[in-house]
């Protein structure tokens, strides 16, 4: 579990547990979860989370590069009616229309307007940037966001329902996979 919450200046609430079999927190991620571009195939990785609040209703997740050079970050994956009983993601439920993520989940489209996991690339010349992947839990079922809007969108709607949240924060390289 990471000790540093992106989110905390918007209030203190509970951590929990976030793991994957292949990101340790602090950790580089593993070539898979780089852009096809950057050596990588763009695969999401396997998570699996615990010691969440026992009313939570359903999870939301996001994937975020605070480091791009662009003035806003970069959002690689949002994901969110992530049902309660929920405590995993299988490696690669992240593609378009996957069947790896359960019934009633909503995949919002990323950056560049795809609803799927898209891995790290950060541009030559930019150093190591940081990937954050946050699972909120949420006192909410449904969260009525348009499945079109973007993950800030949804990130403003889970701020007013989060219970407690998880923190998983890899690095990549600029480079690509390989470097």
């Amino acid at each position: 579990m990471s000790t540093i919450d992106p989110f905390a200046r918007f209030g203190e609430v509970p951590l929990f547990s976030l793991t994957s079999s292949v990101m340790t927190d602090g950790g580089p991620l593993a070539a898979a979860q780089y852009g096809v571009g950057a050596g990588g195939a763009d695969v999401s990785p396997d998570l699996h989370w615990s010691g969440f609040p026992a009313e939570t209703r359903s999870f939301a997740l996001t994937v975020y590069d605070p480091d791009a050079p662009t003035g806003s970050g970069y959002w690689h994956w949002a994901v969110f009616n992530i049902p309660a009983d929920v405590d995993s993601l299988p490696t690669g439920a992240g593609v378009a229309n996957s069947v790896l993520l359960p019934a009633g989940a909503v995949v919002m489209p990323n950056e560049i307007r795809r609803p799927t996991f898209i891995g790290a690339a950060p541009p030559r010349g930019t150093g190591t940037h940081r990937y954050q992947f946050v699972l909120h839990a949420l006192d909410v079922a449904h969260l009525g966001v348009d499945p079109q809007a973007t993950p800030a969108v949804l990130g403003f709607n889970v701020h007013f329902h989060t219970l407690a949240r998880a923190v998983l924060e890899a690095t990549a390289f600029a480079g690509g996979a390989e470097a």
